[in-house]
């Protein structure tokens, strides 16, 4: 063995093969695991390299062996300190844990800073086969990350609508129903000026909610103050608000894309000297703990999260093991009723 390539006093690792040879860990996983992307003399030079590293007894073994690795992957993409105050990917998470525990399955979770390293992270996973599956959450429109993994062959479940999940297995629920329900209800309260503060613009389920609000409001005959999108956290929920509430024709009632912007869309309509519900009504997107206990609590759309996850991972479950599924439709979030809506005055 040369001293260039003298095998490092630790165990080998794709790092190891990948600086000696001189090309990227993505290249070595590739041709570690008999995947395209490599000329066949940089795969025999991989191969050789890690055979002299005593990587295929260590690491490699598993894959080279056709072993499963019994574990998934998830990668979010947002900021690691905004997951203990998001109640609905906290509960989504126990969903899919509370599957993969039963099931001997063990869940890697990686938070990304862009949906480019949550790719590679998926990519880097998989060739180097540290999990059987993957799934994917936050879809946005024309993702790349999905014809990107369906060519890796990865088994993979979508967290999202069938519309943009490609040849990927969808898990989803009818988000239109549920705007659907919410105006109706609002409508029949009197209520004539109904704004929203909606989540990011280029994530699919927003683009749905965004395309039924719009239609549903049109059939209701319901004057739309304009959508406000924000990146879901409680300081934009708060100036969305505002905006809303200081135009010239003021909402009587706002829709939230989710708990924590409801939450603080309230928190702005008392500072502004708004009484909720004589005022201004309220309604939030996902129920849960946060928008129970304040005063008053919080009309909310919700749907067993904790459910929806691990209906996500018992489909991923069974495309791993080489059963044939078109997805899952969970059932559509349902309007709960609580003390933040009322009807409208002057209706």
């Amino acid at each position: 063995m040369s001293q260039q390539q003298s095998a490092p006093a630790r165990r080998p690792t794709i790092a190891d093969i990948a600086k000696i040879v001189g090309v990227s860990k993505v290249s070595v996983s590739n041709a570690l695991n008999g995947q395209p992307g490599v000329s066949e003399t940089t795969r025999a030079r991989i191969l050789a390299v890690a055979e002299e590293l005593g990587f295929v007894r260590n690491s490699a073994a598993r894959a080279l062996s056709g072993a499963r690795a019994a574990a998934v992957g998830l990668a979010l993409c947002r900021p690691a300190r905004m997951l203990g105050t998001e109640p609905f990917f906290m509960e989504l998470i126990g969903g899919i844990e509370s599957v993969l525990s039963e099931a001997s399955y063990s869940l890697a979770l990686q938070v990304v800073a862009d949906q480019e390293r949550g790719l590679e992270a998926y990519r880097r996973w998989w060739g180097e086969r540290h999990i059987d599956g993957a799934i994917l959450v936050d879809l946005r429109i024309d993702d790349p990350r999905v014809p990107a993994l369906e060519e890796t062959g990865l088994p993979t479940v979508v967290i999202g609508h069938p519309s943009g999940s490609g040849r990927l297995t969808p898990v989803w629920s009818d988000d239109a129903a549920a705007v659907r329900e919410t105006l109706e209800y609002l409508a029949a309260l009197g209520h004539r000026r109904i704004g929203r503060v909606a989540g990011l613009p280029g994530l699919v389920h927003t683009a749905l909610r965004d395309a039924a609000f719009a239609e549903v409001g049109a059939e209701l005959g319901i004057a739309s103050p304009p959508v406000v999108h924000t990146d879901y956290t409680g300081e934009e929920g708060a100036r969305a608000t505002r905006r809303l509430l200081l135009a010239a024709e003021r909402p009587t009632a706002i829709l939230y894309d989710n708990d924590i912007t409801a939450v603080a869309g309230l928190s702005v309509a008392q500072e502004m000297g708004l009484e909720v519900p004589r005022d201004l009504s309220l309604v939030a997107w996902d129920d849960s703990p946060l928008v129970q206990v304040v005063r008053p609590p919080l009309t909310a759309l919700t749907r067993d999260i904790h459910a929806y996850g691990a209906h996500a991972a018992r489909t991923l479950l069974a495309l791993i093991g080489g059963q044939q599924t078109g997805g899952y439709q969970d059932s559509a979030p349902q309007l709960v009723v609580r003390g933040s809506t009322a009807v409208a005055v002057g209706s």
